[in-house]
């Protein structure tokens, strides 16, 4: 815990990010506010897939796991909300998605955001997903 109030999240064998953090958990509380993840695996300095299923379901299951780091459970989000470059790949991957999201959530659905922008960090990146969290 921090002097200001937060705990910083570092999922184990995750390299520790430059200028920000994968998660926080705020004060006494127990929200979790999860940064955004791309479709790049963790042990990876890239993206490796061009394909927007594969870098959705990478996307999610790194959301999942700073989530675990926290401490919590896919069951506990209470927000997400998805960054997209093109909305009309997001489209025509719903199947791939919805398969994502069943191996990751199962049939949890919180509340989302979904926004196309024109770029993500990651000049490859074609997703990016942030989530809140509550935890008992």
């Amino acid at each position: 815990m921090s002097d200001i109030g937060y705990e910083a999240i570092l999922p184990e064998g995750w390299e520790r990010p430059r200028g920000y953090s994968h998660a926080v958990v705020a004060g006494g509380t127990r929200v979790v506010k999860i940064a955004g993840q791309i479709g790049r695996a963790p042990d990876q300095r890239r993206v490796e897939s061009d394909d927007f299923g594969t870098q959705w379901r990478i996307a999610m299951e790194n959301l999942v796991a700073v989530l675990r780091a926290a401490g919590g459970e896919p069951q506990q989000l209470v927000m997400l909300r998805a960054y997209v470059t093109e909305m009309a790949e997001f489209n025509a991957a719903g199947a791939a998605i919805g398969a994502a999201w069943g191996a990751t959530l199962g049939r949890h659905f919180p509340a989302m955001t979904l926004v196309q922008v024109q770029a993500l960090i990651d000049p490859a990146a074609k997703v990016e997903i942030e989530g809140e969290a509550v935890l008992p």
